[in-house]
């Protein structure tokens, strides 16, 4: 066996357990949850959940940051998101007792968080629009930010300038794994996303990946990218 087919079956393996599993799911708004938050999550005791924990942060799957007497877990990076938006993608094209299962009905297909990106229908909706107007070109292998889609950004509030410079993937598309088409991720999808919060257009509700469009989203959504949707529940 190669080192790197050695490694993939370690990280098959840290995934497939699904306590792990549920640890990393719920991660994947981009939050960091403690410890104990993470251990009622995975329904296993403190103990249990501290040994699974030290693997996840061990293989580099998890983050920890340390404030006081407090230990905070989040997920070690947006690739970690990444792999695993694309393994339940693949699991929603396998036979239903290997599909994903819904945590928050229709409202989360509707609107979530994939990491740092918008996901769900307003996640696809939004990446439609921009492609559209010829703002991104994305595809299955990669996203390009077009010259008029930077001059979009900057109107609407994003420095690309500043996100074009990052460590980070610039522009690339996420298979969605609840609609099956693209939404845009990476810095671009990041940035867009940060914006619509600090808009007031979206917010996180509690407990849940899914967000909330606001009145004032509608409102600027349909304006600015002429979508129209709703919060389902």
């Amino acid at each position: 066996m190669t080192e790197s087919v050695a490694s993939l079956a370690e990280i098959a393996a840290l995934v497939g357990n699904p306590a792990r599993a549920n640890v990393l799911t719920v991660l994947l708004d981009g939050r960091a949850m403690t410890a104990t938050e993470l251990a009622f999550v995975a329904g296993v005791s403190p103990q249990t959940a501290s040994e699974h924990l030290g693997k996840l942060t061990d293989a580099g799957l998890l983050a920890v940051h340390r404030q006081g007497r407090h230990a905070y877990f989040r997920l070690g990076s947006p690739r970690v998101g990444n792999m695993l938006e694309g393994i339940m993608a693949v699991a929603a094209d396998n036979p239903p007792r290997y599909r994903p299962h819904w945590r928050g009905g229709e409202a989360l297909r509707t609107a979530r968080t994939c990491y740092d990106h918008l996901a769900g229908r307003l996640g696809v909706a939004l990446a439609d629009a921009l492609s559209a107007h010829e703002h991104v070109v994305l595809s299955e292998d990669g996203g390009v930010l077009t010259d008029s889609g930077e001059a979009f950004l900057t109107e609407f509030g994003v420095d690309v300038p500043a996100i074009r410079h990052g460590k980070r993937v610039f522009c690339r598309a996420c298979l969605d794994w609840s609609e099956r088409r693209l939404h845009l991720a990476g810095a671009v999808g990041a940035a867009l996303a940060s914006r619509c919060l600090d808009l007031g257009w979206v917010k996180r509700q509690r407990d849940t990946r899914a967000v909330m469009i606001t009145d004032t989203g509608r409102r600027g959504l349909a304006d600015r990218f002429a979508i129209t949707l709703g919060n389902e529940a």
